[in-house]
């Protein structure tokens, strides 16, 4: 084990290397990027269709291929899963990530070609332990099991011609022997179906090993570890894991969450790396301790533009590349990819936080937002205001959801919030004032539409029992993996659901 250690540590360590190369060169990176992949499928349909042969520079690209969604491509990604190959990238696509993009939404197929997996995909994977290894070069990290989290589906055929899963059951089920070494569980246990009862047995089997790092969701992490408390009898995780020092995390804030793990892992030495990973590729990681930001990865196959919210909806909306972008704006983000996605719009929004290197946070999705009074409220603003909100009146918050109250007859219009707390404050009254003066603070529309009760009331908030939102999930089909509850809803489906199952179970 040791001689496998120090060599995957060497790798490993050479690959910061090249990291260091494309942040300090990322727009000839990029630009290099954006050429290999037009010319490489060149002679798909897709680019056939679009004229890539004749593209000599990015505002060709632009003029020659409209800003795509999941919609628009679908046609190309049926015929796919049908057989045909050669329609979006020229490689062998047998592999499709099932993804809803909503908790309520039909499911979205997307491609996975063997560049994607190798080259973004397992990369983010490895490069997250190259840059963890280079801050820690003492640690014993490689000398226990890694316990990767992930969704409770398995592999699907689509009439033995494709296969699909959620991103993480194609991860496990494609992984390089040489992995199973140091992953725990084994296959089977990691692809079971059913996703309670895989929490049960993982819970059994990885109690027992030596488990050194985490990685997964960590609203779903956190439900494994409270089941292996409850298993061995333990206080505390490293009870069970004394050795465990890392947790990379992503799919969601992990903020609510950090004051849970620190309970449970009662450790200065654990550390926590966020990253941005997504069905549709592998974006960004943490690559400074105790930091917010995350690197932007610009030599994984894709190729970035990022459209300025204010463009969003317009016919002839106009990106940016990289060279262009601004701090503290939101951005969506737009993406062509070694698996056949091109100009594709993945529904996150993102600020740049630095720009030497690039470095990003996630501010929340595009579909996602409040504006119904002009307000403009994004996730990123009420996941700040809960931090703050929670710091002044001692609380957690596991999990919201906030949705409009549209005005009539018998009152103004404001924002209505469904919370799970982890720990609740004592006195409602004072968070509900902490939290509306923290988002009056952080986004100055809000503040305005505040003035006065003139255009929006003082949030409504509903405190519920524990597990309300996993039981929410459960009952749509959605629990684990990737699946995750909306934030920020535009209409009132989603929180009349909750409330309705709520007074079912009182």
């Amino acid at each position: 084990m040791k001689f496998y250690n120090s060599i995957v540590s060497y790798v490993m360590k050479r690959r910061v290397h090249q990291i260091d190369f494309f942040k300090k060169y990322p727009l000839e990176v990029q630009k290099d990027l954006f050429f290999e992949l037009i010319d490489t499928a060149k002679d798909t349909e897709f680019g056939k269709k679009h004229f890539f042969e004749k593209i000599q520079n990015v505002a060709d690209f632009k003029n020659n291929v409209p800003i795509q969604s999941y919609d628009s491509l679908k046609e190309y990604i049926d015929r796919i899963r049908d057989g045909e190959q050669n329609i979006l990238w020229p490689t062998e696509i047998k592999w499709f990530a099932q993804s809803s993009g909503t908790t309520a939404g039909r499911s979205k197929f997307i491609p996975i070609s063997k560049e994607s997996l190798e080259y973004c995909h397992f990369k983010g994977g490895k490069d997250l332990m190259s840059l963890y290894l280079n801050h820690f070069p003492e640690t014993n990290v490689l000398d226990g099991k890694s316990l990767a989290l992930g969704g409770s589906s398995s592999i699907h055929s689509y009439e033995s011609k494709s296969h699909y899963g959620d991103l993480s059951a194609i991860i496990t089920e494609n992984l390089p022997f040489w992995f199973n070494i140091v992953k725990t569980p084994s296959k089977a246990v990691a692809l079971h179906p059913n996703w309670e009862d895989k929490i049960g047995l993982t819970a059994e089997i990885v109690s027992k090993e030596n488990v050194t790092n985490l990685s997964g969701v960590p609203s779903w992490n956190l439900i494994l570890l409270q089941k292996i408390l409850e298993i061995t009898g333990k206080e505390n995780i490293l009870e069970v894991w004394p050795n465990l020092e890392l947790f990379i995390h992503g799919g969601v804030n992990f903020e609510p969450y950090r004051k849970q793990y620190e309970k449970l892992i009662p450790s200065e030495k654990m550390q926590y790396l966020e990253t941005y990973n997504a069905s549709e590729g592998f974006f960004g990681m943490q690559d400074e301790l105790n930091s917010t930001e995350m690197l932007l990865m610009l030599d994984y196959g894709i190729f970035y533009e990022f459209l300025p919210m204010e463009e969003l909806g317009k016919e002839n909306a106009q990106t940016l590349q990289l060279e262009d972008v601004s701090l503290d704006t939101n951005y969506a983000i737009i993406i062509s990819t070694n698996g056949g996605l091109w100009r594709y719009m993945v529904g996150d929004t993102i600020k740049f936080t630095n720009l030497n290197p690039y470095r990003i946070k996630l501010s929340g999705r595009t579909k996602y937002f409040i504006n119904i009074f002009g307000e403009e409220l994004i996730e990123d603003n009420a996941n700040q205001a809960i931090k703050k909100a929670c710091i002044e009146t001692n609380a957690a918050v596991k999990e919201y959801l906030v949705a409009p109250i549209f005005p009539n007859e018998f009152g103004k219009g404001g924002h209505e919030w469904i919370i799970e707390f982890a720990q609740a404050p004592k006195n409602m009254l004072d968070f509900t004032s902490a939290l509306d003066k923290y988002i009056r603070e952080e986004n100055s529309d809000y503040d305005a539409k505040r003035f006065k009760d003139m255009a929006l009331q003082m949030p409504k908030i509903h405190s519920v029992t524990e597990n309300t939102f996993y039981n929410w999930l459960k009952s749509k089909g959605k629990i684990g993996g990737q699946h995750k509850v909306p934030k920020l809803c535009t209409d009132r489906e989603t929180i009349e659901e909750i409330l309705t199952l709520i007074d079912e179970r009182n």
